[in-house]
């Protein structure tokens, strides 16, 4: 399989999103005894405070998540950033604002990061198809 930068760019920004619908990290051990109770209709439209989460991810995609985030191992910490912040949606100018360049600049060293990704990416697949070639 051939990964282009493209794909690569979408691959990181399904990384971001199933990140985010992941369900939250708690604390082991605290838990309350208190029963829960009904209460009565007039009292519960005064605090609608309901918790709106996403539906947990698919198994598959965690393992794809995590097999995108390991093609950053490689790659130098700004690298990562960069590529990190673009797959969050953050605006360009605001990483621009944060890297201390202007935003073409910053434009043109996130599609060299996303090259040298999707080159890593492809090594990678080739590596891991000749060792399940050479164990078969």
């Amino acid at each position: 399989m051939n990964l282009t930068p493209e794909i690569v760019a979408d691959r990181f920004i399904e990384a971001v999103d199933t990140g985010y619908r992941l369900p939250p990290v708690r604390v082991q051990g605290y838990f309350n005894l208190w029963p829960p109770f009904a209460r009565q209709a007039w009292e519960g439209f005064a605090e609608r405070d309901y918790d709106l989460h996403p539906l947990p991810p698919a198994p598959a995609a965690i393992d794809r998540m995590l097999e995108t985030i390991g093609w950053l191992k490689p790659l130098h910490e700004d690298d990562r950033h960069l590529i990190w912040l673009r797959a969050r949606r953050v605006p360009l100018m605001a990483i621009a604002r944060q890297i201390g360049c202007c935003p073409q600049t910053t434009l043109k060293r996130w599609h060299k990061a996303i090259a040298q990704v999707s080159d890593i990416a492809n090594e990678l697949a080739i590596a891991n198809s000749k060792k399940y070639i050479s164990k078969g």
